[in-house]
């Protein structure tokens, strides 16, 4: 007998009850259709804080334009990040590292994609969270996924604490061994489709509803989930502009580039050099672009 929230829980008929509730007609997302573990590291990297209806279109045009992760060693890397900045997949940063990560999978294991958590963690800007994600759904050799919607379901329905190592251990707990890629995928369903902030219980057919407490109670508070940043009118935006105008012309003094990225853009005013130059700053640190002083003008280009 498990102690704490799975105590007096059976286990067999919670674990029967969600994969069935699963298999029986999930969310059809391309990168469920498949283990190439290059396909589903780019669909988690695109997932991060980007909503799945707009990954979801970007995903296909991504693996369609670069389908192995050789293709897409192959490119520039200018080109993956305005593909990025154009499909507004947030942090540019992001497709530098999924870029960089390609190229040591070709580099460092022959073309091969490492198939642990711990091995996966090798890659350029994969953390702990992607790569067990990898390992599950392209290995089947994960450990149990802990997103917001699973800790949103394991409060609600089993009592768990608001604290992640509690979290991490109760559903380290309910996976089954070795069966890490539909329990994932499954539990984080659950979250996304029924046990959602505002829940569809009843509607979706919710498979938990005989052992879960917040059903029984109607109490269906949950721990607070940090809410993502307006894209528009972002820093990240305004670095993404940056990136598409450099993108168009070879290189521009910064008074040319302040109005193309922004039309209230003022040399001496609050979006002006000042604030174009902390801009240019954070994507030189990123590698992505080239500052450089001409005759006491400063001159930006994307870097080659």
């Amino acid at each position: 007998m498990t102690d704490g929230p799975l105590d007096g829980v059976d286990l067999a008929a919670v674990r029967t009850a969600l994969v069935e509730w699963y298999e029986a007609g999930h969310r059809p997302f391309p990168w469920r259709e498949t283990d190439d573990p290059y396909r589903i590291l780019v669909s988690e990297v695109m997932s991060q804080q980007t909503q799945l209806a707009r990954v979801e279109t970007a995903y296909r045009e991504f693996v369609e334009r670069w389908p192995t992760a050789a293709d897409l060693a192959a490119v520039d890397r200018a080109d993956v990040v305005g593909f990025w900045t154009d499909h507004s997949l947030g942090y540019n940063n992001r497709a530098k590292y999924l870029h960089t990560a390609a190229g040591q999978v070709l580099e460092e294991y022959d073309g091969e994609f490492p198939e642990t958590p711990g091995e996966l963690q090798e890659l350029q800007g994969v953390g702990p969270y992607t790569a067990n994600a990898v390992a599950s759904f392209a290995f089947n050799s994960g450990e149990a996924v802990v997103d917001t919607n699973v800790k949103r379901v394991l409060y609600r329905a089993l009592d768990v604490p608001d604290s992640d190592p509690e979290f991490e251990r109760v559903a380290g707990e309910l996976m089954p061994d070795g069966e890490s890629r539909v329990w994932n995928n499954a539990v984080m369903e659950l979250g996304g489709v029924a046990c959602r902030k505002t829940p569809r219980c009843d509607a979706e057919g919710c498979p938990w509803r005989e052992w879960c407490r917040a059903y029984e109670t109607g109490d269906f508070t949950a721990p607070d989930v940090p809410e993502q940043p307006d894209f528009e009118g972002s820093r990240r935006q305004m670095r993404g502009r940056v990136i598409s105008t450099l993108k168009e012309y070879d290189e521009l003094a910064l008074d040319e580039l302040g109005p193309r990225v922004r039309v209230d853009y003022a040399p001496g005013g609050e979006y002006g050099r000042e604030w174009l130059r902390g801009l240019l700053s954070d994507l030189t640190d990123d590698g992505l672009v080239e500052v450089d002083d001409r005759e006491g003008e400063a001159v930006a280009q994307l870097r080659r």
